[in-house]
C-alpha cells in the first residue's frame, strides 16, 4: 500500500491486525459522489464485505447511484431495500427520502422518521445501527461534507470495537463532516483520499 510516509505505513499496520471486517459503511455529503468515484473503483471483484454507502440526498427526486456506480465497479451493485439482507461481496446504496438502518439480524429497514442533522437518509443512523449489528466486524469511512452528521455515527462504531477511517479534512471538498468526527470521537485513522482507496483492499485480509 503506498502511503506518505514509514510512520503512517506501521500505524495502519497496527491498526488493521487481528481484525476481521465482515461489513464497512461509507457516508459523505457534500463532494461525497466525487469522493466515492475516486473510492469505490478500488474494491476488488472478490471483495468479501457488505459495503453500504451513504450520500445525502434530495428527498424530492429518485436516486441514481446504484446505477451510476454499477457501470464503474466490478462488484454487484444494488440500492438497498426494506427486509432484504445485507449480503457479502455487495456494494449497497441507500436510497432518497427515507433513514437507513441495519437491524441485528443484518436485514435492511429503511422508515420515515424526522431528519437527522436536516437529513434524511442521516449517516448517524445508518452507522449507529451498524455498530449494533456488526460489532468490532464494522470499519466506518467518514469523507468530504458540510454538516457533522456522521460524527456520533463513528464514535458509536468505536464505542462497538469497529474501525473508524476519517478522511483528512484538509484534503476534502466540505471539510465540517471530517472535522466533526475527528473532534469526538478520535478515529483510528485520518487519511487523505488517495490513502483511503489503497486501504480498501486490505481490509478484507486483515
Amino acid at each position: 500500500m503506498s502511503v506518505p510516509d514509514a510512520s503512517l505505513a506501521q500505524s495502519v499496520d497496527e491498526v488493521l491486525a487481528g481484525r476481521n471486517i465482515e461489513a464497512l459503511v461509507i457516508g459523505a455529503s457534500a463532494g461525497g459522489v466525487d469522493a466515492l468515484v475516486e473510492l469505490l473503483p478500488a474494491l476488488p471483484p472478490d471483495f468479501r464485505p457488505a459495503t453500504v454507502c451513504i450520500l445525502h440526498l434530495p428527498a424530492d427526486r429518485e436516486s441514481r447511484l446504484a446505477e451510476l456506480f454499477a457501470a464503474r465497479l466490478s462488484l454487484p451493485v444494488r440500492e438497498a431495500v426494506d427486509k432484504a439482507p445485507v449480503e457479502d461481496n455487495t456494494v449497497y446504496f441507500a436510497g432518497a427520502g427515507y433513514h437507513l438502518s441495519i437491524e441485528k439480524d443484518r436485514v435492511f429497514s429503511i422508515s420515515c422518521e424526522p431528519p437527522v442533522h436536516y437529513a434524511r437518509p442521516a449517516i448517524d443512523v445508518l452507522m449507529e445501527s451498524a455498530a449494533d449489528a456488526y460489532g468490532a466486524g464494522l470499519a466506518g469511512i467518514l469523507l468530504t461534507g458540510a454538516n457533522i452528521d456522521g460524527a456520533e455515527g463513528m464514535q458509536t462504531i468505536r464505542q462497538r470495537g469497529g474501525l473508524t477511517i476519517v478522511q483528512d479534512p484538509a484534503g476534502a471538498q466540505a471539510s465540517a463532516m471530517p472535522e466533526g468526527a475527528i473532534r469526538l470521537c478520535a478515529p483510528h485513522l485520518v487519511l487523505p483520499l488517495a490513502a483511503i482507496r489503497a486501504l480498501l483492499p486490505q481490509l478484507e485480509t486483515t
